[in-house]
């Protein structure tokens, strides 16, 4: 999308990833239901309803612990790009699920009494004697309510109303949804589960997340301190640790970044690491059809200018780039937003060794 709300990039890649995406939770729900009745017959069988809820409901947690991964797995290696090209199509597939897991349990568990069904989801149990008869069901409600909040501002009206830093702020919450959810789980799903499975997905699901954040975290710290960003040129090492159509990012101050881009094999290019529409990390993207493509969304720039191609106007800041051997010269000052400059060739000879 751009500043106009004018679709991009609709393609045939995308239409096949939805595709891909809801027949393989179509298929998981599937499987999960059919082998749930084969280990629970007889008097230890679940209604069909049940095991529907709680396979929404899996489905969704899995889900949404693959979307916090992809952010720090992008950053600990480039093999794991792809996951952040359509991370908003899996955002919102998510919350689809567990707004229908929502509705369905509600309705299931919470409609065939005298109270309110609302107001029966903040009392039941609630006796608060064991963990067991904690009312979990608030977390999960606190929870959807924050990844509603999320889905409905995916749209570009409200990054365009709210402002990229306030945009990017909000949607952080998905944290704060994951540590509800977790709560959730752990008050629920977790006392009734006889088979430890559920504990194990809970736990897994933790250790990943925060372990990949802080890995994340402290590769990038490592990275940062091995650069002097000052006013010299800061090298960057040798042009082959640039994957093509890819790129490296650097810190050249206390805040700012700059993706290092190598396409067409033998090009060099530097620019923002921000993109000028939700603050997506370009370095985290690829070349596509020419351009610099935000992860996110899609938003495209010119390598040559940081200019978006006709007829959007984004423009984000360039820097110089020296060559010296093998080895990729950064000058950390940055140049005006959309400034055109030299483009460094790697010799042709060299690119193809």
């Amino acid at each position: 999308m751009s500043h106009d709300y004018v679709t991009v990039q609709w393609n045939r890649r995308k239409k096949v990833y939805d595709i891909s995406l809801w027949s393989g939770i179509l298929l998981y729900i599937g499987v999960f239901m059919a082998v749930s009745m084969a280990m629970n017959s007889g008097v230890e069988a679940f209604s069909p309803m049940t095991l529907l809820i709680r396979a929404l409901a899996t489905a969704a947690f899995f889900l949404l612990t693959l979307i916090l991964c992809a952010g720090p797995l992008a950053r600990i290696s480039t093999k794991f790009l792809p996951l952040l090209y359509n991370r908003r199509h899996m955002g919102v597939s998510m919350f689809i699920l567990a707004l229908v897991h929502a509705a369905l349990a509600i309705m299931w568990y919470h409609s065939f009494g005298v109270q309110n069904p609302i107001a029966s989801i903040f009392s039941s149990p609630g006796s608060f004697s064991t963990a067991a008869d904690v009312a979990f069901q608030p977390f999960g409600f606190f929870a959807l309510l924050i990844l509603f909040v999320m889905a409905s501002t995916s749209h570009d009206y409200w990054n365009a109303n709210l402002g990229a830093p306030v945009w990017k702020a909000l949607h952080m919450g998905v944290y704060i949804a994951y540590g509800l959810l977790v709560v959730h789980v752990a008050l629920g799903a977790m006392q009734d589960d006889s088979t430890g499975l559920v504990p194990a997905m809970v736990g897994l699901s933790v250790i990943l997340v925060g372990g990949l954040h802080i890995t994340a975290a402290f590769k990038s710290r490592r990275a940062d301190r091995e650069l002097i960003a000052a006013e010299n040129w800061i090298d960057l090492g040798s042009w082959r640790n640039i994957e093509n159509d890819s790129a490296i990012t650097v810190a050249v101050g206390d805040e700012e970044r700059v993706a290092i881009f190598r396409y067409d094999n033998n090009k060099l290019a530097a620019v923002s690491n921000v993109c000028k529409h939700q603050n997506g990390p370009l370095g985290e993207g690829k070349v596509i059809d020419g351009c610099i493509t935000c992860p996110w969304h899609g938003f495209q720039y010119r390598p040559e200018d940081g200019r978006a191609p006709a007829p959007f106007n984004e423009r984000i800041a360039t820097y110089n780039l020296v060559l010296e051997g093998d080895n990729v010269l950064l000058n950390p000052i940055a140049l005006p937003e959309g400034t055109e400059r030299p483009i460094i060739e790697i010799p042709e000879s060299n690119a193809n060794s």
